[in-house]
């Protein structure tokens, strides 16, 4: 399960209107979500808060052999008024990583739109995010500064201050450009003088404009050119069943003078899919031989199901690697006896209403189940009671006799 500082992230991108399933790092999210999960070790509290629709606040207090906790602030200058911060109205798809079912393609906005003038002076500023962590007893710090700088652009740097880390920290920056069509991204670390490049491309039609370009005149008695080229745009083709995306990227470390490059492919289908949602990859790393291959189906809105087959052409060793995601939803009340009449006067009911307004809030909780050849089980139930949020699961190893138990823990959020 999410923390609260990556779900107020999340909003802060979709509030911005930044893609973040369109980049090569996020070409096997789906694979990932729901076969890589991490189950909770010991015993671990989180209590957060959105104290306004700019600042928000995280402190957690753990147990693993010995008690130690993190402090956690976060700023947004983009205000996320919107955004449910209590855990009890928290949407459980948003926290939970899963099968993502991604959407079309949305052009960005023409960077004009962002302008904004006052007596003839631009008076618009650039979204930003900080974000801040500091664990104890270790007093190590992490920080994130984040800035839209175009509406195609977004600049990421993360920080890590540890006396235990060579050079006592390191810096990773991030230039990210998004043009829908494609993505691009420039890495650098100072650890080792690392550059790299990402680069994605979704082949298939472009997609359409996010604004139209000229509108109808509002006055039906006057025939301007604008509305043969706002009806002309009018006629939108179909849109796209699927998405075909290829992807790689190339990294270098001056100071180690070593380097890595991979490739990846990925097939989804979209929203305007009739059959089941699924998603297929396949990634090769030639230089250490390593080929991924990947198929996630989405078989109801409850279940999804998800494979991975992992082959190395140097050394032929194989894994294969299954897994499950099964939601479940919360009861609902018994009814009162004058439905029936209210059925014959044409009225919806009450619980129906309820269910159109908010179809995916009605969800108790999510089992995630894995298994791989080696005899490894991982098991995890995440859901809510009341006002908390809960994560508990066990890892088990089939083959590993007496200690068959590696790992055990419940993990409880709060927020408000």
């Amino acid at each position: 399960m999410l923390g609260f500082m990556d779900y107020v992230q999340n909003a802060f991108y979709e509030a911005s209107g930044w893609s973040r399933d369109n980049s090569y790092g996020t070409l096997t999210a789906t694979s990932r979500g729901l076969l890589d999960f991490d189950t909770p070790e010991g015993l671990r509290f989180h209590v957060s808060s959105l104290s306004s629709p700019n600042f928000a606040s995280s402190y957690t207090l753990g147990s693993i052999g010995l008690v130690d906790g993190s402090l956690s602030y976060l700023y947004s200058s983009l205000p996320l008024s919107t955004l449910a911060s209590k855990s009890s109205a928290v949407d459980l798809h948003h926290l939970i990583p899963g099968y993502r079912q991604l959407q079309d393609l949305r052009q960005p906005d023409e960077p004009w739109r962002w302008e904004v003038w006052q007596q003839g002076k631009r008076v618009d500023q650039r979204e930003a995010l900080l974000y801040g962590r500091l664990f104890l007893p270790r007093s190590t710090l992490e920080a994130l500064y984040l800035r839209r700088l175009t509406p195609k652009t977004q600049l990421k740097i993360s920080c890590v201050s540890d006396s235990r880390l060579p050079n006592g920290g390191t810096i990773l920056a991030h230039l990210q450009h998004d043009a829908a069509k494609h993505n691009t991204e420039y890495i650098y670390s100072t650890d080792s003088a690392l550059f790299g490049v990402h680069g994605l491309y979704n082949f298939g039609p472009d997609p359409p404009p996010a604004h139209p370009p000229f509108e109808a005149s509002p006055d039906p008695t006057i025939s301007t050119a604008n509305e043969a080229v706002a009806a002309a745009m009018a006629q939108v083709p179909e849109s796209p069943h699927g998405r075909f995306s290829a992807g790689g990227e190339i990294y270098y470390g001056l100071l180690n003078k070593s380097g890595g490059i991979s490739t990846g492919l990925r097939f989804t289908t979209l929203p305007s899919h009739t059959g089941f949602p699924y998603t297929m990859t396949l990634t090769l790393n030639p230089l250490m031989g390593n080929l991924s291959s990947t198929y996630s189906v989405l078989a109801s809105p409850l279940l999804a199901l998800s494979s991975r087959f992992d082959f190395n052409v140097y050394s032929y060793e194989s894994e294969l690697q299954i897994g499950t995601e099964l939601w479940r939803r919360r009861s609902k009340p018994i009814s009162d006896d004058l439905d029936w009449a209210r059925l014959k006067m044409g009225q919806e009911l009450i619980s129906d209403l309820a269910t159109k307004q908010d179809h995916q809030d009605d969800m108790a909780g999510c089992l995630k189940a894995r298994l791989d050849q080696r005899g490894g089980v991982g098991v995890l139930w995440e859901g809510r009671v009341k006002e908390l949020l809960y994560s508990t699961g066990v890892t088990v190893d089939l083959k590993g006799g007496e200690n068959m138990i590696r790992g055990f823990g419940l993990e409880v959020q709060y927020s408000s």
